[in-house]
């Protein structure tokens, strides 16, 4: 009797120490995120393949009218591009199975506009079929974009139109296993074929999908598929196409307000504090310039500043990174973009390469009831499931890192325990040199991952003090790094005259050469601006002096320099700042008159000489608010500016979301005059703006 009263003491007093413990764990804290999410956002990194009929017409955007019998990859192979995305570290691939024209990548058996009705392999092929079986080949997540837009089908716009859409997403998301993201785009309406109406149709985005119901559709079907976009999506656009989030980034959205259309896209960049939705960030970008694989684009790879950049500034900045691998017409990720990915893999690995806080003696001001499960040695544990955390009542609180000798370090990393809700808003890191402490960064949000870079310092301790937060503090990892010195490469300019301007970062000497030879230490070193009016490569690289470490190469091509060219004529404007369109800097822009001119505008150049062209670019305006772009154009050539021809015409697609060069090739003409029209604008009014025009010789 006295053992049975025992053991019921002793459980009791089990079950007393459960209850303590459970009561004295943190609660969660506003929106949280589902485990779908934590598993996506997991991920971190994975690929965009923008594959299709508009690889072979050279196009961003189909109008939908394009033949299938234009897709004919010559080596399609998506284990190629399995291996490439496994070996840059991705854990996934988002397939484009339909874009804006409506060319299906798979047999659809709701329309003939598809594979089955191309030569590739006599009709019988299906590129989501392949991928599907490459991604499981090599452990990767396989997920699909569906293009809501359809600019070929006849009933778009229409009520039909809606149940082949759903259909679609049906065959997606029940033929080819498990699909980890569903992607929305919300470019949405506007002109195309529609079955040969050749119309505008506009469409409400929020409405006229229904999306409540096509999400319990896909959710019905594939309870595991994340959807992106468009509607109450569990992850969010970043809200630009250059892979970047701010620097405070919420993982939450006002998405009420959202799907009531009262928040400008440009918020998602930062998410909402106060937002009651947990909707992480997604930042999409392409490795080139456009999405769809360009030929023309082939030396305009992104560099590897850029690159490395990226990635800073997307999964260090808590977001996820999709980044876009566009095949070429062999069906093929080019050479061209490998070789970059590779140099981004490799520099990215080696910054992380030398971790220093391991063993380092841990401290904290304050953690939670001094309990052992939440003790500021989580922090560095290695271990994701457990954190530090403070009291209910702290806020404010600081963590500190003791080396047993002076260490270098630039770079910090940390991350929340955010299945638990994000909350830090405010935090700084310090670092004890020579027995003083030195504040080294001040910032706002962490989130899933916040990864900060500073220059190196030697330190003997680091202290992480957050300065603010929603709620009681949850941290699961810190980790620091010394990172080898990235030299970033050299800029160039060339002006309308020819004169080439060199710069780099402070601590650099900058080795060049002009004649296709790669420099080296032993090449031309830079010390003054020089003239080379003539068509040349430029190939340049920094050499930082205290390190010796040299830079990736900076290439720059240009024609003939500008200095002989001159504006003739303007159908409006101001004819004294004319002249910036041509003065060879991309940051200097001019537009045509106001509101009382009426589209289209036109502006005529005299290039000075009769020169052989193949093509022309538009440089839009890149940075500000009212980019006032041009949608539609037309461009022509002339020897005498009598006598006209046109080269080409057609729209700029996508670049109210890419404000980028937009190029355009044809076949190569003799021209002294060239004449560039702008018909329409991408948002409402007449006052268009351009900052360079120049011709592909």
């Amino acid at each position: 009797m006295k053992q049975f009263l025992f053991l019921l003491s002793f459980f009791g007093v089990l079950s007393t120490i459960s209850a303590q413990e459970l009561f004295n764990a943190p609660q969660p804290f506003a929106a949280v995120p589902t485990q779908k999410q934590m598993d996506w956002q997991q991920m971190e990194f994975y690929a965009f393949i923008h594959f299709s009929l508009n690889t072979f017409t050279n196009k961003e955007w189909g109008f939908g009218d394009e033949s299938p019998q234009l897709f004919n990859p010559s080596d399609l192979d998506v284990r190629q591009w399995a291996r490439v995305a496994k070996e840059a570290g991705m854990k996934g691939i988002i397939l484009v199975a339909k874009h804006h024209d409506g060319f299906c990548l798979w047999p659809s058996a709701y329309t003939e506009r598809s594979v089955k009705n191309a030569p590739w392999k006599n009709g019988k092929g299906d590129v989501v079929k392949e991928l599907a079986a490459a991604c499981k080949e090599y452990g990767l997540k396989l997920g699909l974009y569906l293009s809501p837009w359809d600019r070929n089908h006849a009933d778009y716009g229409k009520p039909a139109y809606i149940s082949y859409f759903r259909n679609q997403l049906k065959e997606l998301l029940t033929n080819y296993g498990e699909v980890f993201e569903m992607w929305f785009d919300g470019a949405n309406g506007g002109d195309g074929y529609y079955g040969g109406a050749n119309e505008i149709r506009k469409i409400n985005t929020l409405d006229y999908y229904d999306w409540e119901e096509t999400y319990q559709l896909i959710y019905k079907i594939a309870p595991k598929t994340l959807v992106w976009g468009i509607g109450p999506s569990e992850a969010r656009w970043i809200g630009n196409e250059d892979g970047f989030a701010n620097e405070t980034n919420w993982s939450l959205l006002r998405q009420k307000d959202d799907l009531a259309g009262k928040v400008h896209y440009s918020e998602y960049t930062s998410g909402h504090e106060d937002g009651e939705k947990w909707v992480p960030g997604e930042a999409d970008v392409s490795i080139r310039p456009g999405w769809f694989y360009h030929a023309s684009e082939d030396d305009k790879v992104k560099s590897l500043d850029q690159m490395v950049d990226i990635y800073y500034k997307s999964i260090g900045r808590n977001a996820t990174l999709l980044l876009n691998l566009p095949p070429d017409k062999r069906g093929l990720i080019n050479e061209n973009d490998i070789r970059r990915l590779k140099e981004f893999t490799a520099t990215i690995k080696a910054d992380f390469r030398t971790e220093v806080l391991a063993k380092t003696r841990v401290t904290a001001n304050n953690y939670r009831g001094n309990n052992d499960k939440y003790a500021p040695q989580n922090a560095i544990d290695g271990n994701k499931n457990t954190y530090w955390a403070t009291d209910d009542e702290v806020k404010t609180a600081s963590i500190a890192f003791e080396f047993k000798k002076p260490t270098a370090v630039n770079r910090l990393l940390l991350q929340e325990y955010i299945q638990l809700g994000q909350r830090v808003k405010a935090f700084t890191v310090e670092a004890k040199i020579d027995g003083k402490w030195k504040t080294i960064a001040s910032q706002t949000t962490i989130g899933y991952k916040r990864i900060l870079r500073f220059d190196r310092v030697v330190a003997s301790a680091l202290r992480v003090n957050i300065t603010d937060s929603k709620a009681s503090i949850l941290l699961s990892n810190i980790q620091a790094f010394d990172a080898a010195v990235f030299v970033r490469m050299p800029e160039i300019s060339r002006d309308k005259n020819g004169v080439v301007r060199m710069e780099s970062e402070q601590g650099s000497r900058i080795y060049y050469t002009l004649d296709g030879s790669v420099p080296s230490t032993k090449s031309v070193l830079y010390t003054t601006p020089f003239r080379y009016p003539k068509a040349v490569k430029i190939q340049a690289i920094a050499i930082d002096t205290l390190e010796k470490r040299s830079s990736a190469i900076e290439i720059a091509k240009y024609g003939m320099s500008k200095e002989n060219w001159k504006v003739v004529s303007v159908s409006s404007g101001d004819m004294t700042n004319v002249q910036r369109i041509i003065d060879g800097d991309p940051m200097t822009d001019w537009s045509f008159g106001n509101e009382t001119h009426l589209l289209p505008q036109e502006v005529i150049i005299d290039m000075g000489a009769i020169m052989s062209i193949k093509g022309f670019s538009y440089v839009p305006k890149q940075q500000g608010h009212h980019l006032n772009l041009i949608a539609n154009y037309e461009f022509f050539t002339s020897l005498d500016n009598v006598h006209w021809s046109r080269q080409s015409e057609g729209e700029f697609s996508n670049i109210k979301n890419n404000p980028i060069e937009q190029i355009k090739l044809f076949s190569a003409v003799n021209a002294r005059y060239i004449k560039f029209i702008a018909k329409s604008a991408i948002e409402k009014g007449n006052n268009l703006t351009i900052c360079e025009i120049n011709v592909i010789e």
